[in-house]
Order: C-alpha cells, then structure tokens, then sequence
C-alpha cells in the first residue's frame, strides 16, 4: 500500500483559499480548533441570513454537510460595534477543504 499524502490550498487563515469568502465587513472566520464564523449585524435577521446563506454556499464546495458543533448568539451593546454577533461554531478541517481533498484524491487513485 502506498501512502498518499493530501495538500490542501490553505490562505493565510487557514481555510481553503477557494471556500466561499464572506460578504460582508463585518464577518469573520476566527482562529480556534472548532473555529468560529462570525456574522455581525445591528439586525438580527440580516445576520441570520448571512450565516445560512454562506452555510449553503459553504456546503455545495464542500460537497457535503458542513460540520456544525453549535450556534452562538451574542450581543455588544458599545456604541462601536454591530450589536448582534451569530457565530457558526464550524470543524477547522471543513474550512480548510480537507473532504473536499480527499474525495479528490481518492477519485484520482481509482482505476
């Protein structure tokens, strides 16, 4: 058997450089294992729909269901930032496209 080894197109971030980018400003991928994407808005439901619309996005290039621990619902009530924050709490290996990867592998080392 010989070992094959997946390369992932990683950004600076950390997540596959072709992972469907936020739209807005004030979004964000965060930096931990199960990492957070971070939708901000004065409006809840604008925030909402952002996340389930990039989740969709995110989903279709990933080829399968986006791994999803939980759902964070918080507030900044400064007069300096957007007051709701939705936070995905998403597997770091799907924001980096490693299924993706390997399916791709995987079809290339069948005969």
């Amino acid at each position: 058997m010989t070992e094959q080894r997946v390369v992932l197109n990683l950004d600076e971030a950390g997540v596959a450089v072709d992972l469907p980018r936020l739209e807005h400003a004030q979004d964000e991928v965060q930096q931990v294992p199960y990492r957070p994407v971070d939708f901000r808005d004065d409006n809840l439901p604008n925030a909402l729909e952002r996340a389930a619309a990039w989740l969709r996005k995110a989903e279709s290039w990933l080829g399968e269901p986006m791994d999803v621990i939980a759902i964070h619902l918080d507030y900044d009530d400064s007069n300096t930032s957007p007051y709701y924050e939705v936070k995905l709490l998403c597997n770091d290996e799907d924001l980096a496209g490693a299924p993706k990867a390997i399916r791709e592998l995987e079809r290339r080392a069948s005969p």
